[in-house]
């Protein structure tokens, strides 16, 4: 059974929450607590009551702001003391629960998320005190069974309190953490949602709150990632839509894709496939209905083949280009950690529609397929060679449907830019379009 994890933000929220109960509360290497449901409003998380020693939120009994639905834990034995300001307090006494009290919403005892999780355990390897007014923690990433470049990444977060700014809660970039090109911190709506539910209700009402993330090896992992094509520099970003990690790509899921599969097969005999992260975006703005979507993975080859085993009609291929393309080259599993020749099959495809050598040249040299599709458009190439790519996908993915599974199955290919927008489509595709929306 493969093991999931949790996401960069998840990590880098644990390590914000260890080095600010570490410098205010005395603790030492705990197990951090991180509420992983990001839907209440902030609103409620803001102001809460504080001690009049000028200490940290204190559980009111009968307060809406604090209880076990936005209150967050540390794992820590019932009667560790908590010394701040020279005055003894309870973990209860201040609303941060004890061991015995946390809420056990998804937390399995072998610290797997499950997928309704709703806390996160999360080991802190380093805290420390900097002086008076901060403190540095550090976590290591744990993507799970994902094969995820950023796997035992050390997140550092140095956290500052100062007096009360415009805003309770500032987030900011350190190295590694790449920014947009305004300079903005590359910390996305999903990062920030979590950054506040954790540590708003902490933040007495007289103070603000400085996060500086730092990721080490941010820089040099960003290297072997697509990040500044979509304009994240200098770094890795905070980003995502859940705290936990699953592994979509893992053998072991395909048996739950071609489940879903299955499902939609026995209503819809014409399906659609959509591939990569914008691939929904893309088929809502088309009018393609939900109903008919089907999600893959990156086992495009497998559905394809369940779909005609099943009695499929037809499949529309709606994907981003960078992975779709592999198709064309006889690359049946698009996950970049077995096959990646999407650079050479865009230049083969070049070659076949008449390219000459500099611009093949240009797209071997490219980092990223955004870019090489970019250098195409510059030369005048992009439609010819993303068009025969489309009928190429379209032939070689029918062809195997055929081969293995002995049935015909109707295929069109649409590729798409990393934005949504389209590229190309081949004939059947506008046909299928035309027969979804009719």
């Amino acid at each position: 059974m493969a093991r999931s994890g949790y996401t960069l933000p998840v990590f880098a929220v644990a390590a914000a929450k260890a080095a600010w109960l570490h410098r205010w509360q005395g603790w030492s290497k705990p197990v951090i607590q991180v509420n992983l449901q990001v839907d209440q409003s902030i609103d409620d998380l803001t102001n809460p009551p504080i001690d009049q020693s000028g200490g940290l939120p204190i559980d009111q009994p009968g307060d809406p702001r604090i209880d076990s639905s936005t209150n967050i834990s540390i794992r820590i034995p019932a009667d560790f003391p908590v010394v701040m300001a020279e005055t003894e307090y309870s973990p209860e006494l201040l609303g941060l629960g004890s061991a015995a009290s946390i809420p056990a919403d998804g937390i399995p005892a072998d610290g797997i998320p499950a997928d309704g999780a709703k806390i996160a355990q999360i080991p802190v390897q380093q805290v420390a005190n900097l002086d008076s007014q901060s403190a540095l923690a550090i976590t290591l990433s744990d993507p799970g069974d994902n094969l995820d470049l950023t796997r035992n990444t050390p997140i550092w977060a140095w956290v500052q309190v100062m007096p009360r700014q415009t805003e309770a809660l500032i987030l900011a970039a350190g190295e590694g953490l790449g920014k947009s090109a305004s300079g903005d911190p590359a910390i996305y709506r999903f990062a920030r949602q979590l950054f506040e539910v954790n540590l708003l209700p902490l933040i007495p009402a007289d103070r603000s709150l400085r996060v500086t993330i730092i990721f080490p090896e941010g820089q040099q992992l960003a290297q072997r990632t697509s990040n500044e094509a979509f304009g994240i520099l200098e770094g890795l970003a905070l980003l995502g839509t859940s705290g936990i990690s699953r592994p979509l790509s893992a053998e072991e899921h395909l048996a739950d894709l071609q489940q879903q599969l299955h499902s939609k097969v026995a209503t819809q005999p014409d399906l659609i496939f959509c591939i990569g992260s914008n691939g929904m975006q893309v088929a809502e703005r088309l009018g393609l209905p939900a109903e008919a979507i089907v999600q893959t993975g990156n086992w495009i080859g497998a559905m394809l083949l369940e779909a005609g085993m099943r009695g499929a009609r037809s499949v529309l291929l709606l994907g981003y280009q960078g992975k779709l393309v592999k198709l064309a080259g006889g690359i049946y599993n698009t996950s970049s950690h077995l096959a990646d020749a999407k650079l050479e099959i865009i230049a083969a495809a070049l070659a076949q529609v008449g390219g000459d050598r500099t611009i093949i040249q240009a797209v071997l040299t490219a980092k990223t397929a955004d870019q090489a599709h970019q250098r195409l458009i510059e030369a005048n190439w992009a439609d010819a060679v993303f068009q025969a790519l489309a009928e190429k996908v379209t032939q070689r993915a029918t062809a195997y449907v055929r081969k293995y599974g002995d049935v015909d199955l109707t295929i069109g290919t649409v590729l798409f830019d990393r934005k949504g927008g389209l590229i190309a489509q081949d004939t059947t595709a506008t046909q299928l379009v035309r027969l979804q929306h009719s």
